[in-house]
This record gives structure tokens, sequence and C-alpha cells, in this order.
């Protein structure tokens, strides 16, 4: 199920015509002041055609042609401004939502920052299951997570909570293994651990207070509009390629696109050009299907935009 579709009518289908007349009121979003995720969450509404300034140390900043106002803050307090409703929506990790338990809606994964919440053993031990981590210490910066699948696996084990630097904690005799985020395993690599156990698998998310006002909601949902064109388009690739007439039916059962390819008629007689949409994720196993069907001068390119 789509994260908006939990929402229980919280928010409506986008209208065909967006009107270009906004009100005084703004929607104030949370994002992460600095780092990786800071970036992506600026980048992201960048393409979503929201013009903003963002100079050193500035905490707030207006968009000049979207009625947003972006608040800059540490990503483990956001969820609590949005449930305060200090801020209207939030962008971070939905391992930091789940973690801080806040009464907030998630409405969308945003398809970056993808990481997972792992435990983490010397390498030099074998890990047997769960039970391996009966009575022994875990270093974690998540202990909501790390308690709740302790307690689905019957497991009793203590938890000494860090604020960082977590994957030190074995090498220095603070703790028996680790719980922490993931995204290469590097870090693990370099102190001796191996990753045993994924908890969560996590990307980014959009979250909402519960109780926006009407006009907010409006205001949230041409973001979400915008916001899915611009995922739709990273995850789809637009492809034009020529073949001969003979090949064109089986080439469209290969390539159905959005309805069905476009097939336009070449100069050179007994030749068609299609062009038509795939998914990032199997483009290049439709690209060997095309070849071996007949397909020619095959062309992927970027989508920039797509609206469904």
């Amino acid at each position: 199920m789509n994260p908006s579709e939990k929402t229980g009518g919280f928010f409506s289908a986008i209208p065909g015509q967006i009107s270009k007349t906004w009100s005084m009121k703004k929607l104030r979003i949370a994002i992460q002041k600095t780092g990786r995720l800071s970036e992506n969450s600026q980048k992201l509404l960048e393409e979503c055609g929201i013009k903003f300034s963002n100079g050193a140390n500035v905490l707030k900043t207006s968009a000049v042609n979207f009625p947003v106002e972006i608040l800059f803050l540490r990503d483990d307090d956001i969820p609590q401004y949005v449930e305060q409703q200090v801020a209207d929506i939030g962008i971070l990790g939905e391992n930091m939502v789940l973690e801080k338990d806040k009464d907030v809606e998630i409405l969308e994964q945003l398809g970056f920052a993808h990481c997972r919440l792992s435990l983490a053993i010397p390498a030099q031990h074998d890990f047997t299951g769960p039970e391996y981590l009966m009575n022994r210490k875990i270093a974690t910066s998540y202990p909501k997570l790390l308690t709740d699948y302790l307690k689905e696996n019957n497991i009793t084990a203590e938890i000494e909570e860090l604020s960082g630097s977590v994957e030190i904690a074995p090498g220095i005799g603070l703790a028996d293994a680790v719980c922490d985020i993931v995204s290469s395993g590097s870090t693990l690599m370099t102190n001796g651990l191996k990753e045993v156990v994924t908890i969560l698998k996590s990307q980014a998310v959009l979250i909402a207070n519960k109780n926006l006002d009407p006009e907010r909601i409006g205001i949230v949902n041409k973001l979400l509009f915008r916001i899915r064109s611009v995922k739709n388009a990273k995850e789809n690739k637009y492809i034009l390629l020529n073949a001969p007439e003979p090949a064109i039916a089986e080439i469209c059962k290969i390539l159905p696109g959005m309805k069905s390819p476009t097939v336009l008629p070449l100069a050179e007689k007994g030749w068609c050009s299609l062009h038509s949409v795939v998914k990032e994720d199997e483009f290049w196993e439709r690209i060997s299907q095309l070849r071996e069907a007949g397909a020619e001068g095959i062309l992927v390119i970027p989508i920039e935009k797509m609206i469904l």
C-alpha cells in the first residue's frame, strides 16, 4: 500500500488544474540541517521547481515561488516538531520516525537515503541466531527499535544507549554487539564487526502532522503531486529505437509503455521508430529482449518529469 493511502482521507486526489493563486498561509517543512540527507532533501525540492536560498548557518528560509517555509533542524528533532505542529511536514529517515514513535503520518517514501538498521557482532564470533544475544550487552542509538526486536524474539539483553560512534563499543569492551544504521558496511568492517541481522530497511520519507487545516492540506497535495512526478521520472527511462515492421508486434509486447509504445514510420520503407517508457530496474533486461527481437539504434534517455 502506498503510504498516502494510510491517511484515511487526509489527502484527496490531486485536481487536474493546479491553482496559481496562493493564500497568505505557508506550509512549514522541516529538513535535516546538514549532511547527505539535507542535500538530497533540498535537491528534491529544487527538482519540484521550488526556488529558495540557503546560506551558511541559515535555519529558516522561504521559497520565492511556492507557499512553503523551510526549517533546517536536527533529524532526531523533526518528528517532535511535526507532532507539535511547529512544522507541518518533514523529510527524514524512516528509521528515525519509527524510533521516535511520535504521532505523525508517513505520507510518502521518497526513494533516497536508503540504509538499514542492523545488528553486528565481532567478526571472529559465530552467530547462531537471536539467541546469541541472550544476556549480552548491545550498544545502540536506537533503543526503541532494538527493544522491539528483542521482545519479538524473547531475548533478554542489556541495552547500552549511545549517541554516536556505536561501532567502537565492542572494541573497547563497552558492549558485546551493536545495533546501528548501515549503508555500505565499511565502517563495521573497519571496526572488526560483521553484520548478522537486518532489523529494518529504511529510506527518506515525508511525514505530516495529522491535524493540518484544509488550506495546508491543499498545499501538501500540490507538493505531493510534484514529488510523485519527480519520483516517476527517476524510476523510469525513455527508450527510442528503430525496428523493421515485421518485428513491431513482438517489440510492443516487450515495451508496453504507459499505455502502448508510440510507433512512427521512418523515411526508409519497411522501418519504424518506437518510443516508450520502461522502469529503471527492468531496462537492461528489456534491451536484451529488444535486440533479440530485431531492434536497432536503441537510445535510453533520462526523464525529467513524468505525470501519470
